[in-house]
């Protein structure tokens, strides 16, 4: 400013500087308040039954339907990168109405975790998804009725079928992502019972039924016949999602999940508030598909916005993080 037309006015600089701490690298990374590490990372993998090659997944640049060989392959350099764990989706060259190749010890999935795990040892967290709806030729998530409804009781008996079927393969962790009432604690039971105590839970607690899908039906060849909102949770809902991760850290829960993350972050948030299990987040097909279209036109720095949104949902509370970017990511960190 100017005094009386001639004389400069003398600026009083502010005593407080927050940008003092932004100046260099060094101080910004000295007081960073939320970090990624690999090993807090998750990389979902999709395993095909009778194909020769990888299949690339079109809705999902980089990502492909894996063979047996080649997720092998994935699963070591997964290890390698210094990831915490890898989630295994199978996908049957055929389904039927009960899923029974989820429960198959031949069936693609439970290969694939004895697969994985004669690679990997311990150096690598297994997981499995324990869902039936890659299985079942309608698609859904559970057993039907007569009328076309998911029979949830029914549907549990499957589930601890599956978990017994996924901890003989050799399995660290199962997934039970179905959003069925009670399946928590009906899969720690049969576990335990079957003497598998070891393996743990990660418990897809609130699930909603999500926009943001579409690409991940397509990696897993889905055959859903309409939607899945009588068991998968109302967009707008975030007590219910609280209220389910705490039925399930009560039913044996070792760690509870949010799915989606990118747009539940509160969900996340509350969750985390509202445990004392490990929280985890699954940044999903939807989520990673539009930044990779995003950065394909140009319009966004793809690695910084890898960066930038896995940064959002730890900040946000997960502890852990599903997401197809955990390789890359690994190595971004890695620089």
């Amino acid at each position: 400013m100017i005094n009386g037309g001639d004389e400069p006015q003398e600026v009083v600089g502010p005593v407080i500087r927050p940008r003092r701490l932004r100046r260099t690298p060094a101080l910004r990374r000295l007081v960073g308040e939320t970090s990624v590490q690999a090993s807090q990372l998750v990389l979902p993998v999709f395993v095909r039954e009778d194909i020769s090659e990888p299949v690339p997944i079109s809705s999902m640049p980089g990502v492909v339907q894996h063979t047996r060989d080649s997720l092998k392959k994935a699963a070591s350099e997964a290890a390698d990168l210094g990831l915490g764990g890898i989630m295994l989706f199978g996908i049957p060259s055929t389904k039927d109405a009960t899923g029974s190749g989820a429960i198959d010890p031949s069936g693609i999935l439970n290969l694939a975790i004895n697969d994985v795990v004669a690679e990997v040892g311990e150096s690598l967290s297994v997981m499995s998804d324990l869902c039936l709806d890659e299985f079942t030729d309608h698609g859904h998530c559970g057993l039907l009725t007569p009328d076309g409804e998911v029979d949830n009781d029914k549907t549990l008996a499957a589930y601890a079928a599956m978990a017994i079927a996924q901890a003989e393969a050799g399995v660290d962790m199962v997934g039970p992502s179905g959003m069925m009432d009670g399946q928590v604690a009906v899969i720690r039971r049969a576990l335990d019972a079957g003497e598998h105590s070891r393996v743990s839970i990660l418990a897809y607690s609130a699930k909603y039924a999500s926009a943001f899908y579409g690409p991940f039906r397509e990696a897993v060849n889905s055959t859903l016949d309409g939607d899945r909102r009588t068991y998968q949770q109302d967009p707008g809902n975030v007590r219910e999602g609280v209220r389910e991760a705490l039925l399930d850290v009560a039913e044996g829960a070792d760690i509870v999940m949010v799915k989606p993350a990118l747009a539940y972050l509160d969900v996340v948030r509350r969750v985390r508030d509202a445990v004392d299990v490990p929280v985890a987040a699954y940044n999903i097909s939807g989520e990673y598909a539009m930044v990779e279209a995003a950065a394909a036109n140009g319009w966004i720095d793809r690695d910084a916005a890898v960066l930038e949104t896995l940064t959002s949902i730890r900040r946000a509370g997960a502890d852990v993080i599903l997401t197809y970017w955990a390789a890359d990511a690994a190595r971004l960190l890695a620089r």
